[in-house]
């Protein structure tokens, strides 16, 4: 499981945001964020919040638990979209994912 402050940092680099530009978007102290990286101190669920709003992702993706902690919010909601639709649809679509995964798989097998 990665610890939050290497969640936290990984975000904030491909953000490509200093610990400054993270404090400021969760209105926090750019100390605050250090100790947060280097786990010395947990940030409230409330400045935990903030941090996954701040990166687009959810609580769960941010802490590495949960059920969908793989997914960041774009997955997530792409997964509830799915869910609501007709069983023809979702049949459809899942024939065409299906079929990008197995070029995927395919593609990468032959590049070993």
């Amino acid at each position: 499981m990665i610890k939050l402050g290497t969640r936290i940092i990984e975000l904030r680099k491909q953000k490509g945001w200093s610990q400054t530009e993270l404090a400021k978007q969760i209105k926090a102290s750019r100390e605050a964020i250090g100790k947060y990286e280097r786990n010395e101190a947990q940030p409230s669920v409330e400045t935990a919040k903030k941090i996954a709003d701040a990166f687009d992702v959810s609580l769960d993706y941010l802490v590495g638990e949960g059920e969908h902690a793989s997914f960041d919010k774009k997955m997530l909601a792409r997964i509830q979209e799915i869910q609501n639709m007709e069983s023809s649809v979702k049949d459809h679509l899942f024939c065409v994912v299906d079929a990008v995964i197995r070029d995927y798989k395919t593609q990468k097998a032959y590049a070993s």
